[in-house]
């Protein structure tokens, strides 16, 4: 408000509505009958005569509480003008409460100003919403982008004004505007705060959820346009995913700080893909899930049925039978305090079941590239690769190598040196009409590697499982990968070498013909599909 009161082209009110909120919910204050008596109290007139009455100047600016916003005012008050709104983190606003006097939700307003949001949105008045971190942060950037977004122009005496009273405040400002009477501008952040009361907690935990939900459509500036990418496949920015026991929007899909994942990548995993209303290769993923689950001496696991059911209700949720991808991790569960040892897991595993629209990964007519990491794949040794397990430093070291080389995925080698496997798939090569992939010993027996070990063979093809050198792949006629993200990806260069011709080789071809009259045929149906269709 003192920001607006300073450009020559507005006038401002303060809480025009205030009267209104006390005579219409009885609310007392030290000065309501003083300002009942000096106020208009009657909301459609305040909207009809004094919001959106004739003006002294260009521009009006209205501060308003959220909770000023009752049933029954005038529509004109949000179907005209433009509006914005502005949010503070819960843990700031209820720090600074008098604790003898603790504020209640609706006190807050954070549940009205979603709601005021929610209704402006779907009137098509979609509001700014500011931060004031951000504005006290950088509030030039944040004030030149709220001004583009309201269509008037910036100036930069909005940045400072003089500290003490001012003319426009109401008569409440000697009780609530203290510190800001003694501000002369925007005010950095404090970079400490004071310690949270206890007894606040829930409330906090009751308003973050609005607070959230408002911060998604902060106004960006340079620093929050670096935390919002854009996605691969839009339509993801609305999907539904499985945590725990119950299935949320994507932005509240988050597991505990204390869960084992994140205490030490400490899950097990799976990649699932969805052809025509069918779960491909379930039943082999969900044993290999388990397995891995056992070996890792995972306690209190969901039932092979729970997962499921599970699975098919993301998918169905999400109206996904096709072209979709599931990242299925289960993980060792939450901990009862931070720590190594799954004595600390006393709550059960937690089950994360992530459906995703998403084609390929990678380009499957064209081929890809691959560069050899100088990063070694895990020996049995240290840790066993067939355990599909969440701790995928080995891989990501020797992806970060592939990423810094343009490639679209690394070679990693054993610690003989012989080709085990990619940072994400397995290998194979054709020479002289013959099929060869590494032995399993170092790299993960991939699902799709045997269901193309099988096809090969069902072609009347040579068919080895034997160590392979680097140079065997540089010299080979075809080269391709295999994974259920990318399903059966050809190889077309290896560091810098052209793989044959450079071009997709037939007996490639010939596979994924294969592998893709596989993907139609076989699978496990999900529930309903056929409703859908």
């Amino acid at each position: 408000m003192y920001s607006f009161a300073q450009r020559d082209d507005t006038e401002v009110l303060d809480e025009p509505l205030y009267a209104n909120y006390l005579r219409a919910t009885g609310a007392e204050r030290p000065y309501r009958e003083e300002l009942l008596s000096k106020m208009e109290s009657d909301g459609d007139t305040v909207v009809k005569e004094i919001i959106f009455g004739p003006g002294q100047k260009k521009y009006r600016f209205c501060k308003h509480m959220a909770t000023q916003r009752l049933h029954g005012l005038p529509d004109d008050l949000m179907e005209r003008g433009k509006h914005c709104i502005l949010i503070r983190n819960p843990l700031d606003i209820l720090t600074s409460y008098d604790k003898e006097t603790p504020p209640s939700l609706s006190d807050l307003g954070y549940d009205s100003l979603v709601s005021i949001f929610s209704d402006l949105h779907s009137r098509g008045n979609t509001p700014c919403v500011i931060d004031s971190d951000l504005l006290r942060e950088d509030s030039k950037a944040t004030l030149r982008g709220l001004c583009d977004d309201l269509g008037i122009p910036f100036q930069d005496e909005m940045i400072k004004w003089e500290s003490g009273p001012k003319p426009f405040e109401g008569m409440w400002a000697p009780y609530w505007y203290k510190s800001a009477h003694e501000s002369t501008g925007f005010e950095p952040p404090r970079k400490y705060s004071s310690a949270f009361p206890s007894s606040l907690y829930e409330l906090l935990e009751q308003s973050m959820p609005f607070y959230d939900f408002l911060k998604r459509y902060v106004r960006m500036n340079a620093t929050t346009k670096a935390l919002n990418p854009k996605l691969p496949v839009f339509a993801n920015a609305k999907l539904l995913a499985w945590v725990g026991d119950e299935i949320v929007p994507r932005e509240s899909a988050k597991v505990s700080v204390f869960d084992s994942v994140v205490q030490g990548g400490d899950a097990v995993w799976e990649g699932l893909r969805i052809y025509n209303g069918k779960v491909f290769k379930l039943e082999e993923h969900l044993d290999r899930l388990f397995d891995s689950a056992k070996a890792l001496a995972f306690n209190n696991l969901p039932t092979r049925e729970y997962v499921k059911e599970a699975i098919f209700k993301t998918l169905i949720r999400n109206g996904m039978f096709h072209n979709a991808h599931i990242r299925l991790t289960l993980t060792r569960g939450k901990k009862v305090t931070s720590g190594m040892s799954p004595a600390f897991n006393l709550y059960g595993c937690t089950l994360i079941v992530l459906a995703e629209w998403k084609p390929p990964v990678y380009d499957n007519e064209s081929g890809i590239t691959l560069v050899t990491a100088t990063t070694r794949r895990n020996s049995p040794n240290n840790l066993d690769s067939k355990i599909h397990h969440n701790n995928l430093l080995n891989n990501i070291l020797a992806k970060i190598e592939g990423n810094n080389s343009n490639a679209d995925d690394a070679i990693m080698l054993d610690k003989d040196g012989y080709v085990s496997e990619t940072n994400a798939t397995n290998i194979f090569l054709v020479k002289k009409g013959c099929v060869a992939t590494p032995h399993a010993d170092y790299c993960l027996p991939g699902i799709t590697r045997a269901t193309v070990m099988e096809l090969v063979v069902n072609q009347n093809l040579v068919l080895r499982e034997r160590r392979i050198s680097l140079s065997e792949f540089h010299t080979a006629d075809e080269v391709f990968t295999t994974g259920s993200m990318g399903e059966l990806s050809p190889v077309i260069k290896i560091d810098g070498r052209t793989v044959g011709d450079g071009g997709v080789g037939p007996i490639t071809k010939r596979l994924q013909y294969a592998y893709k009259k596989l993907t139609e045929e076989l699978g496990v149906h999900i529930p309903t599909y056929k409703q859908y269709q």
